[in-house]
Order: C-alpha cells, then structure tokens, then sequence
C-alpha cells in the first residue's frame, strides 16, 4: 500500500524536525573537552588540505582529548584505536618535518604509491578488517554482561581503513585521500542509521574537505617538476 504524498511530506517534515532536534541538542549539551575535540578535529583536516604541518600538532591534541573522552565513556576499543593514531601522527611529523631525508631543509613531497604498495596495502587492510571484525565478534563474550558490538563488519572496516589513510598521510602520499573519503562515507551512513545524526553530519562535511584535500594534492603534485 502506497503512502498519501501529504502523509509522506508530513513524515519527511517530522523526520527533518527529529534530525535538527537531536543536532542542536547535542551542541546545547556538548561538554568542553567534546568542543575542542571537534575544534581541534576539523583543524587538523583542515591543515591537512593545506598541506600545513599544523595539522600533526592538531592531531595529536583531537587524540590527548579523545583519549579523556573514549575512557570515560569505557569506549576501550576507541581508546586503543587512538594509541595508534597516536603514534602514526607522532611519526608523520618527523617525516613531513624532515622531508624523507637527512636534510631537514627538504621538503617532503606529495608522490602516489606504487602499484605493488598499493596492493599490498589493500591486502592488509583487508585482512586487518576480517581478524578485528572476529575481535569485535568474540570479544564481548569473554567479558560478563557485555553486549555484543553492533555492526562488527561495519566498525571494523571505518577502523582499519582509518589506519591505512593515517598511515598513508603520514607517509604524505596522495592515496590517503582515497580511504578518508570511503571512511567518511561509511561514517556518515553509519552514524545516520544508529541516529547519531550529528556525527552524521559532522563526517558528511569531512567527506566535503576530503574531496578538497584530493583535488588540492592531485593539483600541487601535478605541478612539481
């Protein structure tokens, strides 16, 4: 049975209304160390697009908060996530800082992965996202009274695809882009379909500096000598 268009305008309405609501709640409702993790988050993607090396210390400062964040929330898993994140923004500062080499006065510059790294990478990644959905999968049933995880394949995906794109920034290859915006993309829908429509919103406008960034990098790589 087909739905009145006037019913179905009212639902979309109301749906909109529920959207912008739960939103603006959560801005209403955000706590210091959320604001400046989103300050500091956009930031760093924001430099990063730049190609400025501002976004490593701004990275490293999202990471320093979300680390408060994620363990008062007992999100270990997020916490464990970020000790890596950590330690790849850590190296990809002395890289870019350096330039690749022992003169520090090089710049390091914007290059492509080769054929063979690139499948190697997704190789990787790949297998990365099976064993860490089994971690996801089998872990809460070690743990009394722990829920299962919800959206495993999902989760483990955004997760090891975020650590293949960090990796490849810090490495300051052009690639990096390319897994950002698949782990936008999946974050927006998401976080769409669990309701958590301001993050929802927040990687939806990530996917646009994503986009950005790759045409900025393909344009400055493409004018190099």
């Amino acid at each position: 049975m087909s739905i009145p268009l006037s019913q179905y305008f009212s639902l979309t309405t109301m749906n909109d209304m529920t959207i912008s609501q739960e939103i603006l709640s959560y801005l209403t409702h955000m706590g210091a160390l959320e604001f400046f993790g989103l300050v500091f988050g956009l930031l760093c993607v924001y430099f990063l697009v730049k190609e400025n090396i501002l976004t490593w210390i701004c990275g490293i400062i999202y990471i320093l908060i979300s680390f408060v964040v994620f363990w008062n929330a007992r999100l270990y898993g997020d916490f464990l996530l970020h000790v890596i994140f950590l330690i790849l923004n850590i190296y990809g500062w002395i890289h870019w800082v350096k330039g690749g080499s022992k003169d520090t006065s090089d710049v390091l510059p914007i290059t492509h992965s080769t054929l063979k790294e690139s499948i190697l990478l997704t190789f990787l990644s790949i297998a990365g996202i099976m064993i860490f959905q089994q971690g996801l999968l089998r872990g809460p049933g070690l743990i009394e009274n722990m829920p299962p995880a919800d959206l495993p394949f999902w989760d483990s995906t955004t997760s090891v695809l975020s650590i293949t794109g960090m990796w490849l920034t810090a490495r300051k290859k052009l690639d990096n882009w390319y897994y950002w915006l698949m782990v936008d993309i999946l974050a927006t829908g998401i976080y769409y379909y669990k309701g958590m429509y301001f993050y929802s919103l927040l990687y939806f406008i990530y996917i646009g500096l994503a986009l950005t960034g790759l045409l900025a990098w393909k344009k400055k790589m493409n004018a190099l000598p």
